[in-house]
């Protein structure tokens, strides 16, 4: 299998919206590179699907974007980078290009996480197969061994986002409901890490029902700074990214669909072309 050689975009890959806010944020540090996001909304969402399956379906992604030109592509999807980047990364990139490179968002906030908290308690909240692939509570644990960490599974939360309901009243009930669980489970947290790409957009309501003192983290951010220090570290890969401060759109759904769906996420209109996964 082959790839374009010249320099390209970076790609950012989600199984569908939640990802466009890890784009901002890198966008907003990095403003100078291209960017090509890659949306599987067709098949989303990922959060309840098997290890395997969310890896054979990241990896046709992964390899969609090595084909439009990317040397470099950001799982912007917890899901994702939980259950298939490290696949990805020994198994498929020493056959598919070894100069290529595969991140991930959990292991930047993993990073950052011991900074934040002031008392080592620290809980996430993520979709059921993030929680149960325990990928962050082992990230965590690796770089900061003395952290207590906690997570809950929030299986209504993208559908209230994604379907424009974020706002809505109803929202209070789902989101109070399971930060409250979390805080049975360590009433001493006093970090929160939004362990899905969707959870920003709940913000005001998840800010409602903390207890006063408690640090929320959303990831845009320190994804965005993770990738500013590794593009400085790899000079091979900050000169195969092409720098014209543009980004383009593809999804596996409808295009229209995807275009008024995120403006939830960017607050700007964008143009949107269709692909095909296989």
């Amino acid at each position: 299998m082959s790839f374009p050689k010249d320099p390209g975009p970076i790609g950012v890959f989600d199984s569908g919206y939640g990802g466009l806010t890890i784009l901002h944020g890198i966008r907003q540090m990095l403003p100078q590179y291209d960017y090509l996001y890659l949306g599987d909304n067709a098949r989303a969402p990922y959060g309840d699907r098997s290890f395997d399956v969310v890896y054979q379906f990241t990896r046709q992604a992964v390899i969609k974007m090595f084909e439009m030109g990317c040397h470099l592509v950001i799982l912007g999807c917890n899901t994702a980078s939980a259950k298939a980047l490290r696949s990805i990364q020994t198994r498929d990139l020493p056959e598919l290009d070894p100069s290529r490179r595969v991140l991930g968002v959990i292991r930047p906030t993993a990073e950052i996480i011991g900074t934040l908290t002031k008392n080592n308690h620290v809980g996430f909240l993520a979709t059921e197969g993030t929680v149960k692939s325990h990928s962050y509570d082992l990230e965590i644990k690796k770089l900061w061994p003395n952290i207590k960490v906690s997570g809950v599974a929030c299986p209504f939360w993208v559908p209230l986002v994604e379907y424009n309901e974020a706002d809505s009243p109803g929202a209070d009930y789902f989101v109070k409901k399971r930060i409250d669980e979390l805080m049975r489970k360590d009433n001493d947290i006093d970090a929160i890490i939004l362990g899905c790409t969707h959870y920003p957009i709940l913000m005001p309501k998840i800010i409602k029902y903390v207890k006063p003192g408690v640090r929320i983290v959303p990831q845009g951010e320190y994804v965005a700074d993770s990738l500013k220090s590794y593009l400085e570290r790899h000079n091979d890969i900050e000169k195969e990214i092409t720098t014209h401060g543009s980004c383009r759109y593809y999804t596996t759904e409808n295009p229209d669909k995807f275009k008024e769906s995120a403006q939830i996420f960017l607050q700007e209109e964008v143009t949107v072309s269709h692909v095909d996964l296989e």
